[in-house]
């Protein structure tokens, strides 16, 4: 066996898989070291990719190449646009998967590649100072490579919660990583404990879906990869909605000292938008129900996964709440609900890179820097991935701009604002978010992507081939066919006062889709090009405003802080302001100036002592 690599991999999960095939997109050698190969690609929690903020980071990621949009697509059992009545930019589409299915199809792309997947824990790091090259495993081998990438989800010390029993493991039936937490903290790592649960899983045959609310898909059907697609979907499923009663409500405030996040077991702070239902009922107390989502993990699978009732109350309160939940009188619980606790390390100490400021050549990525969800994590280990085969490659490091990507939105509040409970993405954390929609991606990354070797010259050539035929589907149907009248969503006829382009008339908020499609004489296979030109032509202006304020900040922004500045020797800063410096340790004016409670007053004063650094450098 080959122990020598270019980047070694700690972790099969999904920032551990699209670290690993972003090295090997780069054509440099990789080791993917996994507790166990048949795990490679599990879904640990709900199975489902995607969703509100987060279809827009898959998106991302996949127009740099990545691999969990075509996994999703393989899988997807389900599809829905959320946000439907909002604007374009903070739409999303979410995917119900088979969670088997999921897995395969991650396997299956690794497969096609040459990483090199390794069984074992990882146990050390092998490391020289401030230097690390690889890492050691529990039966002593040691796995060497020019950069290290540690993305070790829940596994750090993780602690599984029923009730009053704990077990060790970062997920049902697999193992923690001890060993290797304990050497972290003997590093003196800035390190804490963050928390997460799951629901039972229950038998869907043992559920009354009769007297449940159905939730079918989306028709057509989408896909979530704009790369690759499957020749079909898989079968569609529906879900069910049901709803917590009073009933429930009583049962679990009975028993909610016997909770392990209210029993004091845990000191990990969970997720704020993904609460368990003792929080709900603890913290929402007039509130007489809440909305449980009944999810099939398969489409051969008597499995549900009911959204919404994550728990870790002992199994014999899970069952009564359960028990008095409209349809699910009669459930077979086939798993119960857990919390699991597990450590992180303070992402303030990472780099924009992903590499750590307190080690060369080890980067982190995933629910080690403090974030929560699949989509977070894959979006994570691409740059990771991407990072580390730059610095091999003597390449400049790739960093996502706020205004370029949700993953530059993710990154940037991380290594700046640091974590006080699981990061999840929403579309408000993007300031930018006009020009950032989860239709755009790869406008906005396929050449960005291009150029740091994650995509194939084929896929960018077909890229620049549909991009000349919606030019041209612009200049001909959109910007030079005029017409006199059309009409609006009120089905009235509007009299223009002469011949106006389609595209001038599009800017109005009014024009009815139908109408549009009719006085084109649109066909099914140019529908895609109408929506996009609508689209875009529609939120020209706000675009072209959010543009030129970015053009407006950048150059600042962008301004590099001195590795070596003592924020202490600064007259003027305030105590609290020089702390968060030295916590958070900016590389940029732009991460400094998006610090909590960092002034413009502040900023100013941080540059002009850079710019009189630089003036006595000049005259020494």
């Amino acid at each position: 066996m080959n122990t020598k690599y270019d980047v070694v991999v700690v972790g099969g999960g999904h920032a551990g898989v699209e670290a690993a095939h972003a090295v090997y997109r780069n054509g440099l050698s990789c080791a993917l070291v996994s507790f166990s190969y048949k795990t490679i690609g599990q879904m640990s929690c709900n199975p489902a990719i995607g969703g509100l903020g987060k279809s827009h980071l898959v998106r991302e990621v996949d127009a740099m190449g990545g691999i969990m949009a075509q996994a999703t697509d393989i899988s997807g059992i389900q599809y829905r646009t959320l946000n439907t009545r909002k604007g374009n930019a903070v739409q999303a589409l979410r995917v119900q998967c088979d969670r088997e299915l999921y897995k395969k199809g991650i396997q299956d792309i690794l497969k096609k590649t040459d990483i090199d997947i390794i069984e074992g824990e990882v146990v050390d790091l092998i490391s020289n100072q401030d230097i690390v090259s690889g890492v050691l495993l529990s039966d002593n081998r040691e796995i060497i490579g020019k950069k290290t990438i540690l993305t070790t989800g829940t596994f750090l010390n993780g602690i599984m919660y029923t009730g009053q029993d704990k077990i060790q493991g970062g997920r049902v039936g697999e193992e923690a990583s001890i060993p290797l937490s304990k050497k972290l903290y003997n590093l003196k790592l800035p390190m804490g404990r963050l928390k997460t649960g799951t629901p039972a899983r229950i038998k869907m045959s043992s559920l009354d879906l009769s007297v449940m609310a159905e939730q079918k898909g989306e028709m057509p059907t989408p896909w979530m990869a704009i790369s690759k697609q499957p020749t079909e979907h898989k079968k569609q499923l529906s879900c069910y909605i049901t709803r917590t009663n009073k009933t429930t409500h009583k049962i679990i405030q009975k028993n909610i000292h016997l909770s392990a996040m209210y029993s004091g077991n845990i000191s990990g702070i969970g997720p704020r938008y993904c609460p368990s239902i003792e929080d709900k009922v603890f913290k929402f107390e007039s509130k007489d129900s809440h909305q449980i989502f009944i999810e099939p993990e398969g489409i051969n699978k008597d499995l549900v996964y009911p959204n919404g009732i994550s728990t870790s109350l002992p199994k014999t309160a899970q069952e009564d709440f359960i028990y008095s939940i409209l349809g699910m009188e009669n459930s077979l619980i086939e798993e119960y609900g857990y919390a699991v606790e597990y450590d992180f390390i303070d992402p303030r100490s990472i780099k924009p890179s992903m590499e750590t400021k307190f080690f060369k050549n080890f980067y982190l990525a995933g629910q080690i820097n403090g974030t929560t969800g699949y989509e977070e994590a894959a979006a994570q280990g691409l740059m990771a991935g991407a990072n580390a085969a730059n610095s091999i490659k003597q390449k400049e490091p790739l960093i996502l701009e706020r205004s370029e990507a949700y993953i530059g939105v993710l990154i940037d509040d991380l290594t700046t604002h640091g974590v006080t409970e699981p990061y999840r993405m929403f579309t408000s954390r993007a300031e930018h978010r006009l020009m950032l929609s989860q239709n755009n991606a790869e406008q906005r990354l396929l050449k960005i992507a291009q150029r740091a070797d994650l995509v194939s010259t084929k896929r960018a050539d077909n890229f620049d081939a549909k991009e000349k035929i919606y030019q041209k589907y612009l200049e001909t149907k959109i910007l030079n066919k005029k017409i006199k009248t059309y009409t609006n969503l009120n089905n009235e006829q509007i009299e223009l006062k002469e011949k106006t382009s389609i595209g001038t008339v599009l800017k109005r908020t009014d024009v009815s889709k139908e109408n549009i499609i009719k006085i084109l004489e649109t066909k099914n296979s140019d529908l895609h090009l109408l929506n996009r030109a609508m689209v875009e032509i529609k939120y020209s202006g706000y675009i072209d405003k959010q543009k030129r304020e970015v053009a407006k900040n950048k150059k600042q922004n962008l301004k590099e802080i001195p590795l070596n500045i003592k924020y202490s020797s600064i007259t003027g800063l305030s105590n609290e302001v020089k702390e968060k410096l030295n916590k958070s340790l900016p590389t940029t004016i732009g991460a400094a100036a998006r610090i909590e409670g960092v002034t413009p007053a502040a900023i100013n004063l941080i540059l002009v002592h850079i710019k009189k650094a630089e003036l006595q450098s000049l005259n020494a």
